[in-house]
């Protein structure tokens, strides 16, 4: 049998997807890059939000023309989808020939075997605990990182956030087990790690009655092989003093934070359920650069959310020149079935939410690109991602860029260099949002 696989939606997803690659390759399963050829083909499934849903529907209507055009025999659904619309699917998509919940990836041998053989699946388990995990993973990213979710779920209960519903409340994956898994992932080649949850900076509390990710810090640190460890969606409100000191001492955690805030106005957060304030938010923001003047802090924001006016679009304009963030992503809110805000007064036009977006962008670009201007002169470590061969020069990601998200830094070098090595680089021009230099050294990481 083979099978081919599609992962859609977020690196936790992704994660996943990897860990279900790895069982099915145990399984003495083939796995094809060629939908042509697969007699099974997966897709793992996002709907956060409704752009997300219609991909992940189209996808699945393209995967199924193989039935008529290649060999597929067995079409499944696993992830968000299948958690949310499991009697859509069954009505909706008669293509679509099994369904795996978010917590029952641990089942997706009998899934796909069930779905090759003509047999409909339904594997839904309660979302509670966590699947079984104690297997390798499959490395799709195509280069020297990966992610490496440490909690499932979500408490916060955000009022136009699905994800509790879909994925469960908080269950942190055990300590020892992380480590172990990072280690594995280290010795396979991954030189940079990324930690992903729906929030991290709460690891540990379910388990353990505290926050144990400094901890975790610490020990990831100690092993040999990785060069960088990056953290991914950090709360406001949970930022620390004894987080922050953890990402200042331990010299692979990039001096890098993706901390969501949504907006700044104190009137549309209380409406979002978030558990922060402009006041605070200014207060993380000020603890991460007092100890760590280089940080770079990524947020996310959303524009357009019910009962949102142009003063506080503006409100939310004049925190960002003022803040000037390092990096920002902005999406117009999605109304979404099934969580409060859908049904709140004040509903905002898509092209208002739209064309707020585009101010928001519009602003931050300048603030990006006064910032990296800024950077020329300065000595950065980058992390080399490959060659061009047409232009002579090696780029590669700092610390200040995440994968498949931020810019990326070009430099010659009249060396060889392996990807995934890290190098000291002196910026000395910038082209947008990327960032030109000149090769110094390699790093000892």
């Amino acid at each position: 049998m083979k099978v081919s696989f599609v992962s859609l939606g977020c690196d936790k997803n992704l994660s996943d997807s990897e860990h279900m690659l790895y069982r099915l390759q145990k399984a003495g399963i083939e796995i094809t890059s060629e939908e042509s050829e697969a007699d099974v083909i997966v897709v793992n499934t996002c709907c956060f939000i409704e752009s997300a849903l219609q991909e992940s529907i189209d996808t699945v209507l393209e995967m199924a023309k193989y039935k008529e055009e290649g060999n597929l025999k067995g079409l499944l659904i696993a992830g968000c989808m299948s958690e949310r619309y499991r009697d859509e699917i069954e009505k909706d998509l008669p293509e679509v020939d099994g369904i795996l919940g978010t917590n029952s990836y641990d089942e997706i041998v009998t899934a796909v075997m069930n779905a090759g053989g003509g047999e409909f699946t339904d594997i839904r388990k309660p979302l509670t605990g966590l699947p079984d995990e104690a297997y390798g993973r499959v490395n799709t990213t195509g280069g020297v990182y990966d992610y490496l979710k440490i909690a499932e779920g979500c408490d916060k209960h955000c009022t136009y956030c699905i994800i509790p519903s879909l994925r469960g409340n908080y269950r942190s994956v055990p300590m020892e087990q992380l480590i172990a898994e990072a280690k594995s992932m280290a010795e396979n080649g991954i030189r940079e790690l990324i930690l992903v949850a729906q929030e991290t900076t709460l690891y540990g509390m379910d388990l353990y009655g505290r926050k144990r990710l400094p901890e975790l810090l610490d020990e990831l640190n100690k092993i040999d092989g990785l060069g960088m460890i990056r953290l991914l969606y950090c709360y406001p409100e949970e930022i620390d003093e004894e987080l922050v000191d953890a990402i200042y001492r331990n010299d692979k955690v990039c001096h890098y934070i993706d901390m969501p805030i949504q907006h700044s106005d104190d009137r549309i957060l209380k409406k979002m359920g978030r558990r922060t304030s402009e006041a605070c938010i200014r207060e993380k923001i000020a603890l991460l650069r007092d100890k760590m003047p280089d940080i770079c802090i990524r947020t996310s924001l959303i524009s357009g959310f019910p009962g949102e006016t142009e003063e506080m679009h503006q409100n939310l304009l004049n925190f960002l020149r003022d803040m000037k963030l390092d990096r920002v992503g902005c999406f117009p809110y999605s109304r979404e079935d099934g969580t409060p805000a859908a049904g709140f007064e004040g509903q905002v036009s898509k092209e208002q939410a739209e064309s707020w977006r585009d101010e928001i962008m519009e602003t931050q670009q300048k603030i990006v690109f006064e910032k990296n201007r800024s950077l020329i002169g300065s000595v950065i470590p980058v992390m080399v991602e490959g060659y061009l061969s047409e232009d002579q020069v090696y780029v590669g990601r700092s610390y200040r860029d995440i994968p498949d998200v931020d810019g990326f830094t070009f430099f010659p070098c009249e060396k060889e260099l392996i990807g995934g090595t890290i190098v000291d680089v002196k910026i000395t021009g910038i082209n947008g949002y990327d960032l030109k230099g000149d090769y110094l050294n390699e790093s000892s990481k």
